[in-house]
């Protein structure tokens, strides 16, 4: 019998101590994830407004030729129907 006894006080033990330490680390990391999230502070805005980026520049002639000549490669080799190679021409021609 004062084996019976000894085993279950051990166990008590055991399983008391186990819960103990979940206690604790499961209060310290709620304290660390609030301390966490007060810390968290929005992202800083400049002082200053900056300039828009430049509008891209036009395209010039020669660039829309070119590829105007490259669209033309590609119905010649079949990879185009006619319907997607007008499309692609009046998205380059702007019309």
């Amino acid at each position: 019998m004062p084996g019976l006894i000894r085993g279950v006080a051990r166990t008590a033990v055991v399983a008391g101590t186990a819960t103990a330490v979940s206690n604790r680390v499961t209060r310290r990391q709620q304290g660390r994830w609030a301390a966490q999230q007060s810390y968290e502070a929005p992202p800083e805005q400049p002082a200053y407004q900056a300039e828009p980026p430049a509008a891209p520049a036009a395209p010039d002639m020669t660039s829309k030729i070119e590829q105007l000549k490259q669209l033309g490669e590609l119905k010649d080799q079949g990879v185009l129907t006619e319907a997607e190679f007008e499309e692609q021409k009046r998205t380059i021609l702007g019309s």
